[in-house]
């Protein structure tokens, strides 16, 4: 359920502001109402914090993360002091690095014309010698030979190529020759350069894996600014009032305004708690009963809240999800895989987590799907080896129903459409009643409308089975219900508490071919549903493809291609359970319930870091 919110408003005096935001934040009960993004004091710490978060990279990086390193904690002081040296180490390790890549370009050009000094060069150039040198093959050197006006002398070959020394004038640029630009220094001054470079690289190497044992530390004094940051986002966020006073707003939880109330009290400060208006937009809280509290890992990992004042459809997200899941995976082997992980998972943090009940659950459904359908990664060899795994299959939907019981397949094939096309009706029907029930309670008229998209969504149901397995249907009834249903959504479906019904009824009639369309889009979200049984077929088709592959490939190769079928038909599916599973509950059933999912965590502003030096700091 989502909780009710209470709008909570703190006076103290200004002078009192740290220890009240302090106070505050220890208590961790008060979402701040239209919190600052950010400050000048809060970008600080940003700033900060990013030069934090660049060392702890970097030590990342250079460290062995196969090896477990022993954390030990700094002081204040110290871990300014190594930080800084750190930075300084980073910074001439950039600036090595990108020396050493010119050094070693350099090297690389003249290292075949051996180890001279340029400066002896310049030295004849400046005493009136014009030398220039150059690369040519043997052609252009002959050619260079019968060039009277160029005077030279041959010297050791660079490489492949002939090298030779001008006086004076110069090759043709057409001759094919290739001018030798002279280095800064000799080959040995920048091999020392180069060496130097990697002296700094190697240094600066040695105190990042030495400083491995303080990643602990680098995390804990990110999350501390970053606690800090939200301190002066907070104190941003409140107002003053003629320097004399400050004052706060925000939500809380209704069953927690009195901890509120009694904080107030104890430090002094003026309250005020109200309702929330109807301006107001204030955060959702989810209470979870039971075993629906499992959801939340996969709105976490979706990002959606629904809004306050729409519906929470947390357990029936969790049914129908459970389902889709089981349907598009369709394998109980794949589902023998998830059910390993969670046990492992489990064994391993030593505790059964939410993530892990859900996996247990999802593991569960698919096995139970994969089982009645006979699917056991994707083999009928499984089957005829293990006839006890025959015992669960309903012949009338199981995937090799035309081997096993001489079913027509196209028989089962079409059982399992149909189950995909009552779901969709059965859901999406289920959101018109949770209208109808929600809307009956405040006398809203428009409840009228939800009976006549529920009477759409049967109609329409028994037009896609028509339409897609050529079930009989009586047009007759079709037709009609699909009229009532059209005409009970004009009139009806814009009434609302408060107005009169020739208002709505005008409001309806203006959306007459908003309505149209409507209706023609419930008729595609029930066909919508019919993914599920081609996604489940995709992979079941992916999967025998594998095992054909593998039993021409002989049994090592074989082995190899059933895992590696496996893994890839995993991903697939998984993929597969966001871009569709998730999708029929976020967009076919909520758009049937008119949800938007707007909805914003409730996140109070508590502390995240505990520390003793925090409080002191934030007095200074």
């Amino acid at each position: 359920m989502i909780e009710t919110m209470k709008v909570v408003t703190l006076v103290a005096s200004s002078k009192k502001k740290n220890e009240m935001l302090t106070s505050l934040r220890d208590a961790g009960l008060l979402h701040i109402k239209e919190l600052k993004k950010t400050c000048e004091a809060s970008e600080q710490k940003a700033q900060r914090i990013h030069s934090l978060m660049t060392v702890l990279n970097a030590i990342s990086d250079e460290g062995d993360r196969k090896k477990e390193v022993k954390q030990e904690n700094l002081d204040s002081d110290s871990f300014s002091r190594l930080h800084e040296e750190i930075l300084r180490a980073l910074d001439a390790k950039k600036k090595a690095e990108d020396e050493h890549v010119r050094l070693a370009r350099e090297i690389g050009r003249i290292s075949a014309w051996g180890d001279f000094d340029p400066s002896a060069v310049r030295a004849l150039r400046g005493q009136g010698f014009d030398l220039s040198f150059y690369t040519l093959d043997e052609k252009a050197l002959d050619r260079l030979r019968e060039d009277e006006n160029v005077r030279f002398i041959c010297l050791s070959d660079v490489g492949r190529q002939k090298a030779v020394a001008c006086l004076g004038s110069r090759p043709d640029p057409l001759s094919g020759a290739r001018e030798f630009t002279l280095p800064e220094k000799s080959l040995s001054a920048l091999e020392t350069e180069d060496e130097e470079c990697l002296k700094t690289i190697r240094s600066a190497h040695e105190l990042l894996v030495s400083s491995a044992k303080y990643t602990d530390e680098y995390r804990r004094q990110i999350k501390l600014l970053d606690q800090e940051a939200m301190f002066e986002r907070v104190k941003a966020t409140s107002r003053d009032e003629d320097d004399a006073i400050t004052l706060i707003t925000g939500y809380v939880p209704e069953d927690r305004s009195e901890d509120v109330k009694a904080l107030a009290k104890a430090n002094g400060w003026a309250y005020l708690v109200d309702d929330v208006s109807d301006e107001d937009n204030p955060p959702t809280k989810l209470r979870y009963k039971g075993l629906v509290r499992i959801i939340q890992p996969i709105y976490d990992i979706l990002g959606t809240v629904p809004g306050y004042r729409e519906y929470d459809i947390s357990s029936w997200f969790l049914l129908f999800f459970s389902v889709f899941f089981a349907m598009i995976i369709g394998d109980a082997g794949y589902g023998l895989i998830f059910l390993i992980i969670a046990v492992v998972m489990n064994v391993k943090a030593k505790k059964c987590s939410d993530i892990n009940i859900l996996l247990y659950f999802l593991s569960g459904t698919t096995i139970v799907y994969g089982a009645v359908t006979g699917t056991w990664f994707g083999s009928l060899t499984v089957l005829e080896k293990l006839p006890f795994l025959q015992v669960f299959i309903i012949p009338s939907i199981c995937n090799y129903s035309a081997e096993l019981y001489g079913i027509d397949s196209v028989y089962a094939q079409n059982n399992v459409m149909q189950f995909c096309f009552i779901l969709g009706a059965a859901q999406l029907g289920l959101a018109c009643v949770i209208n109808v029930i929600n809307k009956a309670k405040v006398k809203d008229l428009s409840l009228l409308g939800d009976i006549g998209w529920l009477i759409d969504v049967c109609v329409l149901y028994m037009m896609a089975l028509y339409l897609v397995i050529g079930a009989e249907v009586n047009f007759s009834i079709v037709i009609a219900g699909v009229a009532v249903g059209f005409a009970l959504v004009v009139v009806f479906g814009s009434q609302s508490p408060g107005q009169s019904f020739a208002s709505g009824l005008k409001s309806g009639l203006g959306g007459f071919f908003t309505s149209f369309l409507d209706t023609v889009s419930c008729f595609s979200n029930i066909m919508s549903y019919i993914r599920l049984f081609a996604v489940g077929m995709a992979s079941l088709a992916i999967a025998q493809s594998f095992n054909n592959m593998a039993g021409m490939a002989g049994p090592v190769f074989g082995f190899l291609i059933v895992i590696l079928g496996t893994l890839l038909n995993i991903v697939m599916g998984l993929l597969s359970v966001v871009v569709h599973g998730v999708r029929l509950n976020l967009l076919e059933f909520s758009g049937q319930l008119g949800m938007e999912w707007t909805g914003y965590k409730y996140d109070p502003f508590r502390k995240t870091v505990e520390t003793n030096e925090t409080n002191k700091e934030l007095q200074k």
